[in-house]
């Protein structure tokens, strides 16, 4: 009789009620990086998926449902966008989806963790593809929540936070002082889109809340 192989799954907590689950057909790589632990991942379903500290950020097969969501409708909001600011979005496909736009003639990118790049533009160039090309885009490795401290007043026509959840080195891209400063480096008519998860769970929703209940900036006269 022959003995049944064991079945790898990759399942992620949603809630206490609900999961997500995902059958694994190999490790293609794994590694701690000084921020944090880099998976990626291969399955028959989703292609190849990668994982920040256990926690889902892309899969092959649908990363531009959101790369399209987080950067097309702003685009189409202000379709004079120049300037654009991207805190995060290691795996490229947010300065993809912005740089297919002929009017943008700037994209400074801060990404904190440059492993996560390096490995993105190796085992999902369709995602990164615009970071090797685009001369647009200023890649910077560093911390956002400091790059938007530092930065000019309205500088920025466009600032897109394409961050991990409010947990290990992007807890501080979830803070008052964080969008305070973002408000400050955008120009009049500028506009910022965060990633924040789902709502629909109420974990994620009380985190969201807790930074809609912040005071009013002082507006530029």
């Amino acid at each position: 009789m022959k003995a049944k192989g064991l079945d790898l799954w990759y399942t992620e907590e949603h809630s206490k009620e609900a999961k997500f689950s995902i059958k694994v057909l190999r490790q293609l790589y794994s590694v701690q990086s000084p921020f944090q632990k880099i998976d990626i991942l291969e399955s028959k379903e989703f292609g190849r998926f990668f994982t920040l500290d256990g926690y889902m950020m892309l899969t092959e097969k649908d990363e531009f449902i959101y790369h399209e969501m987080i950067s097309n409708v702003p685009m189409a909001v202000n379709p004079d966008i120049k300037k654009v600011l991207i805190i995060g979005g290691g795996d490229g496909g947010t300065a993809r989806e912005v740089c297919r736009f002929k009017t943008v003639e700037q994209v400074d990118m801060v990404e904190i963790d440059e492993r996560v790049v390096r490995l993105c533009q190796k085992y999902f160039p369709q995602t990164a593809c615009a970071l090797d090309n685009d001369q647009r885009i200023n890649l910077i490795f560093g911390d956002g929540l400091k790059f938007v401290q530092d930065a000019p007043e309205g500088a920025y026509d466009l600032i897109l936070v394409d961050s991990t959840d409010p947990l290990g080195p992007g807890e501080g891209l979830f803070t008052t002082e964080f969008y305070r400063n973002c408000y400050r480096a955008l120009n009049d008519k500028g506009i910022l889109i965060n990633q924040h998860e789902s709502p629909y769970y109420k974990e994620y929703a009380y985190e969201m809340l807790s930074l809609i209940h912040i005071s009013e900036p002082t507006r530029r006269s």
